[in-house]
């Protein structure tokens, strides 16, 4: 298996660049993975395909606003950082632009002194260890000072933070959103709970080594990058009475889908954990628990269209990405939605 064999030929207009209003107006690919069949509905629609009995799993992380401008103290040379993950009480892993001019011991300023920042350490892949101080609480800084670290392919200004947050969002701590979720809007979620659907929460904090390409040509030589997932015992319970009493399962969103696997996978059974997964999905993976997925549509070559393969076969996967181009869905974050039942 090559990772070539997950290229599909995507023309860049068909990006989104900005998210659609409402939420759930954006398009929905209806993929029957028993047979290949493909409808096309709207994201609303998905409640026709949830039955009474039926459980979604959602991840409740939030986005930071992980992107931060700055200038060092001494010299006034602009700096571009972006958090990554939190190793201490005021100390995080972060990703430094540019390089050279962050060596250990410089000191940088964001938001006029707002949030100073002291390079401890650089670490062997480039990041490096920042030791931040501020007035009151970091994250209200954050809030203040920082921008949403959109991927690299949305090049256009996002006037709404809170449109890269789900409407669910509620546990700080993803350098990235998990993009399924985006569709949803509180009606919607309260009509799916009306017909008798219910819905549980897990956390995975979403690490920006999720859109890291894979480099390697043998798909199974891929390493997964590490990100720290959480779920209570009222979610673990309610997948064991869903799966007891003989209803489906749906992730929403890979990051979802990787939190039950993982958990299904380390722990043997649902149950109260947490940890930190670098479970790699890909085609020939027995899956445990998830029984349908609400998805986007990914990057080629990707690791999250391998784990799109692995659940509804490879291809009929590759037949739905080119069927959604030639349909001119829209792809990506901002991009339209995809239920696989």
């Amino acid at each position: 298996m090559k990772t070539s064999d997950f290229y599909y030929d995507l023309p860049e207009e068909l990006i989104a660049q900005t998210p659609l209003e409402p939420r759930d107006s954006s398009r929905l690919m209806v993929l029957d993975r028993q047979n290949g069949d493909i409808e096309h509905k709207h994201f609303y629609d998905v409640i026709d395909y949830l039955q009474k009995g039926d459980l979604l799993v959602i991840n409740n992380s939030r986005v930071l606003p992980a992107r931060l401008y700055g200038k060092r103290t001494d010299t006034d040379a602009n700096i571009e950082l972006l958090l990554l993950e939190q190793k201490g009480n005021n100390q995080w892993e972060t990703l430094v632009k540019p390089g050279k001019k962050a060596k250990v011991g410089a000191v940088i300023s964001f938001g006029d002194g707002k949030l100073i920042g002291t390079i401890k350490e650089v670490q062997e892949d480039g990041n490096r260890i920042i030791e931040f101080q501020c007035e009151g609480n970091i994250y209200a800084v954050l809030d203040e000072i920082g921008q949403m670290p959109l991927p690299p392919y949305i090049t256009e200004k996002l006037n709404d933070k809170e449109r890269y947050q789900t409407v669910y969002s509620k546990d700080i701590g993803s350098a990235a959103a998990p993009t399924a979720g985006l569709h949803f809007t509180k009606e919607l979620l309260q009509k799916i709970k009306d017909k008798g659907i219910d819905i549980a929460e897990v956390t995975l904090h979403v690490g920006l080594g999720t859109f890291r390409p894979v480099k390697v040509d043998d798909v199974t030589n891929h390493k997964m990058h590490s990100e720290h997932y959480m779920m209570n015992e009222e979610t673990a319970n309610k997948i064991k009475e869903t799966k007891k009493n003989g209803g489906r399962v749906f992730a929403v969103g890979t990051t979802s889908c990787r939190t039950l696997e993982s958990i299904a996978t380390f722990q043997g059974e649902m149950k109260a954990c947490d940890g930190y997964t670098d479970i790699f999905i890909y085609p020939g993976y027995p899956f445990k628990i998830i029984d349908g997925l609400i998805t986007n549509f990914h990057l080629p070559e990707s690791t999250l269209i391998m784990l799109v393969s692995a659940f509804c076969g490879y291809d009929n996967t590759m037949n739905a990405y080119k069927v959604a181009v030639d349909e001119k869905y829209r792809f990506f974050s901002f991009g339209d939605a995809m239920l696989i039942v």
